[in-house]
């Protein structure tokens, strides 16, 4: 897979989390929030909204063959966040398993959802 579908997969992921009845948005890892803080500090501008897959992180497994995806959510507080997080899970996985399989890839997928927050 290249990088460009490796992009595409983080995609699949932030859109099919997003679309989960009670995630409010997505948290950038350290690392996003790093380079961003950077790149702002180097262009001298306001403060830039995170792309919503800046909160995936996807990373090819070999031992066993497949990927790991992690995904750091925001959840608002209309559902159970066991819920959420257990539909975030299933959502993504038959997103990402999909969108492996139309790249002609399909192998085992594992996820990862970690809560980080929640909005009133």
């Amino acid at each position: 897979m290249t990088l460009v579908e490796a992009m595409n997969l983080n995609q699949t992921a932030a859109h099919a989390a997003l679309a989960v009845p009670g995630v409010a948005g997505l948290q950038p890892g350290l690392g996003h929030r790093l380079a961003n803080a950077a790149a702002l500090a180097q262009q001298h501008i306001g403060i830039a909204a995170q792309p919503p897959e800046a909160g995936i992180r996807a990373e090819r497994t070999f031992q066993p063959l497949g990927w790991h995806v992690e995904v750091r959510c925001i959840l608002n507080q209309e559902r159970r966040a066991l819920d959420t997080a257990r539909d975030v899970r299933r959502q993504v996985r038959s997103a990402v398993t999909a969108h492996l399989a139309r790249n002609g890839t399909p192998e085992p997928v594992t996820i990862l959802v970690t809560v980080t927050g929640s909005t009133p």
